[in-house]
């Protein structure tokens, strides 16, 4: 699978280094995150990428959750469910947890169902900022911190109404932010489609930090910040 790229397999331990979970990030979910900058200083494994991963070791079930309960950084060696039997979860050598997962529903192993989804959710996932976090921060007053951004991936679900489907694409269906004191829940809603019918629906949680009074410019400062650092990857 095209994922064979973005990671290692040694000793049936699952690696990453600092190239590949960055290649991802930039490559298949055109995340410029600099959390996921090869020379980042509190460098981490994308989310995404450890999701992707779950999907191709275990296939699609109709109804999953995933819950990040830690922060992946490179060589870790981590232990991956083969397949999931209710639940599962992603662990170290140490035991030490940094995915919980769920599942239940027909499951499917198809590979093209399997890569179309991951792909059209890695996307979806990359563009959260600044696509939609900037209009939420926005519209509720708030900014994060443009020198410390604290963006953090909680979870995601996904329900599917039927898996016999070939290709599936999301769509935002609606997003909301929550603010309590300096941080914020966003809550990121989507539909999945296929051959032009909702086929299922989902979600993603992420919580923000260091919250602070909204400034345009300082946001405008950002995001073009952002920008220029992913054409200048691109021009590359």
């Amino acid at each position: 699978m095209f994922l064979d790229n973005y990671c290692s397999v040694i000793n049936n331990k699952t690696v990453f280094s600092r190239q590949q979970a960055s290649d991802f990030a930039k490559q298949v979910a055109d995340d410029f995150n600099p959390l996921h900058d090869i020379d980042a200083k509190r460098f981490c494994v994308p989310g995404d990428l450890l999701f992707s991963l779950v999907l191709a070791k275990t296939g699609l079930h109709q109804e999953m959750t995933f819950k990040f309960s830690g922060m992946v950084t490179d060589g870790i060696s981590l232990d991956f469910p083969s397949n999931i039997d209710g639940e599962a979860s992603i662990t170290d050598d140490n035991n030490k947890e940094y995915m919980q997962i769920t599942a239940s529903g027909e499951r499917t192993t198809d590979p093209q169902v399997i890569e179309s989804l991951i792909r059209s959710y890695v996307e979806f996932s990359g563009h959260t900022f600044p696509h939609i976090l900037v209009k939420l921060m926005a519209e509720e007053k708030v900014m994060i911190n443009p020198t410390r951004p604290m963006v953090m991936y909680q979870s995601m679900s996904i329900h599917l109404n039927d898996l016999n489907i070939n290709h599936v694409k999301l769509v935002e269906s609606n997003s909301t932010l929550t603010i309590d004191g300096k941080r914020g829940n966003a809550w990121l809603l989507f539909d999945l489609v296929a051959d032009g019918n909702v086929v299922g629906h989902g979600k993603k949680h992420m919580l923000l930090s260091g919250l602070r009074e909204y400034c345009q410019e300082t946001i405008d400062n950002i995001v073009s910040g952002y920008n220029d650092k992913k054409a200048r990857y691109v021009a590359k």
